[in-house]
């Protein structure tokens, strides 16, 4: 029997011909990938609990301060300090300022057929480049800090056969949030969501990251996507090699298959407080709203910001909304700035802000009040998610979310 791409990905990592769903294996780890979150939590493990503390290989770490940039009290500039300072002291790669983690990953480090733990559930964001990418606790992120190696249980892959093309004003944002709606919040737990058909041609980069990225939502270990030109090209022009390019094999074993029309994907928003909770946007229209926000791992890219520009350019956020603008990365920020899109959305009355995880995280910039309600592009809307406990938050995509803060309720961009 062949193997599907996680299979693959994991055997390389093992040194092994073969492996099974259900297999457990010790793998040595491609890269390591941790930020402000609970990198202090490691660090104090580091230096309190270990004999003899030893990084088997700096060269793989790569630490990212995101979630809290800049810090918002005193307590988290005391974190980031010991982070700041344990990065210099041991020569780990480290970034602060320069964007949200899996962002700033893709565009300077993830190659394909890598095995990467990140400290992180959003890790998974790393298949859009054929990485096997994979959220971990700070215990077992110290434990492949020292060792270099982890185990890893062979998961079993879900294949999502794409086809067809989305429709003029739909994003895949909404085709995530729709395949996240139909298999349910538990549908691919400790699953590879892995996506093919010529369908995934026709997307883009950005795309791909944004599908990727949410597929913990549905429980996945792991998201993984074949390496074709879309994606080469993309490394190509960052400056990086692959690892491995690989695909299953036509004879692999498949939990289960899905065939997905793009063509009939509609625009989607997630009610509170779940991301399966999803309806088709129409069913929201009319919900008023105290904030928006346009960024995160998930849709802060370019061709978020690009998208929201056209829809706002010459209109005014409502006088009762926040709009919130948060560009993914330093790099992203850059471009568009240099395109005027920063321009236009300042014009419109939207509060343009440094590349961080801002009010998607729920603990820094922008979070909401009690009874407040955000229409959001992050990843989350858990009870409590953005801010305080008793507020709503609903996600949909770019447009979706700069549409409402126009109209100032929950509406769709071909409405303003």
């Amino acid at each position: 029997m062949g193997m599907t791409i996680a299979e693959k990905i994991i055997a390389r990592a093992a040194g092994v011909d073969t492996v099974r769903a259900g297999d457990i294996q010790t793998v040595t780890l491609d890269r390591l990938m941790s930020n402000d979150g609970t990198t202090h939590l490691t660090i104090d493990m580091y230096n309190n609990n270990l004999k003899h503390p030893r990084i088997q290989d700096v060269n793989k770490l790569v630490w990212i301060v995101d979630h809290n940039m800049p810090c918002d009290s005193p307590k988290t500039a005391g974190t980031h300090k010991k982070m700041r300072d344990f990065a210099r002291a041991h020569g780990i790669t480290f970034y602060e300022g320069e964007g949200v983690c899996h962002q700033v990953m893709m565009e300077n480090h993830v190659c394909p057929g890598e095995l990467i733990f990140g400290a992180d559930s959003h890790t998974c964001a790393y298949g859009a480049l054929g990485a096997f990418g994979t959220g971990v606790g700070c215990t077992d992120y110290l434990y492949a800090m020292v060792t270099g190696t982890s185990w890893l249980l062979v998961p079993e892959t879900i294949r999502f056969n794409l086809t067809g093309k989305l429709p003029e004003g739909v994003y895949a944002r909404d085709l995530i949030l729709t395949i996240i709606g139909r298999i349910g919040a538990n549908g691919a737990n400790y699953m590879a969501m892995e996506f093919t058909g010529e369908g995934l041609h026709g997307l883009t980069m950005s795309d791909r990251i944004s599908i990727c990225n949410l597929c913990v939502e549905a429980g996945a270990k792991t998201a993984l996507m074949e390496v074709d030109d879309v994606a080469m090209d993309y490394l190509t022009a960052h400056g990086r090699k692959p690892k491995a390019c690989f695909s299953s094999d036509t004879d692999a074993h498949f939990a289960a298959v899905h065939d997905i029309d793009l063509s009939e994907i509609r625009p989607i928003v997630a009610k509170p407080h779940f991301v399966d909770s999803v309806v088709p946007a129409k069913e929201c229209l009319g919900v008023k709203i105290d904030e928006a926000f346009l960024g995160s791992c998930n849709n802060g890219r370019i061709e978020d910001l690009r998208v929201g520009a056209s829809i706002i350019r010459g209109k005014q956020v409502a006088p009762e909304v926040r709009f919130l603008v948060v560009p993914a990365s330093r790099q992203v920020y850059q471009q568009a700035m240099a395109e005027g899109l920063l321009d236009i959305f300042m014009e419109a009355g939207a509060i343009v802000m440094n590349p961080n995880c801002s009010v998607c995280w729920g603990s820094c910039q922008g979070v909401i009040g009690e009874g407040e309600t955000l229409i959001s592009t992050g990843t989350r809307n858990f009870k409590g998610r953005a801010g305080h406990r008793d507020s709503f938050v609903y996600l949909a995509s770019s447009a979706t979310v700069t549409a409402s803060a126009i109209r100032g309720e929950i509406t769709t961009a071909d409405l303003v």
